[in-house]
């Protein structure tokens, strides 16, 4: 798999891939997450591609005090063949290359087999609540 930043035409297949994986949800517009992410660190914006079909992505970020990553996704016809794992190196690469001492994510809570995913590349539970509030709705 090559990884390399999101381009513009990358759109579609990107929001069929999160469709695919089931990251979507009704509140939340992908088209608008996408426009978003790309007004702030669209370098940091991964997709990952096999013979030139986009098959992941990863949407990282820098706040300045910790890194995160958000809709990191596989499509389910290549998953097990380490794209999951190397989305995540090369987003701990970049966001170490800026200084970020410490990774965050969002899992949700019923997604059993992700959470394993990340227990097994070293990620623990912080015991923390995660706390949300919509700013301006989609």
């Amino acid at each position: 798999m090559k990884i390399r930043p999101y381009q513009p035409q990358d759109e579609s297949a990107v929001i069929a891939l999160w469709q695919d994986c089931g990251l979507t949800r009704p509140w939340n517009d992908p088209r608008k997450d996408i426009t978003r992410k790309l007004t702030t660190q669209p370098e940091l914006f991964l997709v990952g591609t096999v013979d030139a079909v986009l098959v992941a992505t990863a949407m990282v970020g820098f706040d300045g005090h910790r890194g995160w990553v958000y809709y990191l996704a596989v499509a389910p016809t290549h998953r097990r063949q380490s794209h999951g794992r190397a989305l995540m190196q090369e987003a701990e690469h970049l966001l170490m290359a800026r200084g970020c001492p410490k990774l965050n994510l969002l899992v949700r809570s019923s997604n059993a087999g992700v959470i394993d995913f990340y227990r097994r590349l070293g990620y623990m539970q912080d015991e923390v609540v995660s706390l949300g509030r919509r700013l301006i709705p989609d």
